[in-house]
């Protein structure tokens, strides 16, 4: 089932042109790698497809079933891009909780289970402004899993993790794909896309194009 269909897209980003008359399809139950390198247009890129921004154009077109009509951003999308913002004075769970009820989604020990998931201590009391640049970025992947979102959209997932926490967060993200879920990610390290990705694509040119193995 195509998933995400990236139609003849077109996109400049202050005043860079990154993408020409780009077409890419993006099939459920896979994990997608996006190489490139720096400015070639990976945010830029999920960010179209969570409705953020618009291609110049061409199309981005969503499988209806994750079609949200009262918003641009598809629903049962989790997403880590760029870095959240977080209120720097309360807990790493207070923040999730605050995030949680906008949606009215999920439990209190829903929010404990992924934060324990990605490594985090739900029960800490120590303020998200005294976190490691890990354990914020541990927070945001908690943030884009604690909804059971059927599609992450991972924006260097693995940026300041340690050894083991890459290690870990690249076991989730398999077994995220055995459940059947979609992910596509970026990664600078050549290691996680190999161990991760069934189908890497490469901007260059101004196009997506899938590498053969």
């Amino acid at each position: 089932m195509t998933l995400i269909h990236i139609k003849n897209v077109s996109k400049s980003f202050k005043g860079i042109q990154l993408f020409e008359n780009t077409t890419v399809q993006f099939e459920k139950g896979k994990i997608y790698g996006i190489i490139g390198h720096n400015g070639s247009g990976k945010s830029v890129l999920f960010k179209m497809i969570c409705g953020f921004i618009r291609p110049d154009a061409g199309e981005i077109i969503i499988n209806p079933a994750y079609r949200d009509k009262q918003s641009m951003f598809p629903k049962n999308f989790g997403i880590v891009i760029d870095r959240p913002g977080y209120i720097s004075g309360i807990t790493g769970f207070e923040n999730l909780k605050r995030l949680a009820r906008i949606q009215q989604l999920i439990s209190d020990q829903e929010i404990r289970q992924a934060m324990t998931l990605v490594g985090l201590d739900p029960e800490t009391k120590q303020k998200v402004k005294n976190y490691s640049l890990g354990m914020k970025q541990k927070l945001a992947l908690a943030q884009a899993i604690m909804e059971n979102q059927d599609v992450l959209i991972l924006d260097e997932p693995f940026n300041a993790l340690d050894i083991d926490s890459v290690h870990s967060i690249r076991q989730l993200l398999l077994r995220f794909k055995e459940e059947g879920r979609t992910i596509i990610l970026t990664s600078h390290n050549q290691e996680d896309i190999n161990i991760l990705c069934d189908h890497v694509f490469q901007i260059r040119q101004h196009a997506v194009e899938e590498v053969k193995a």
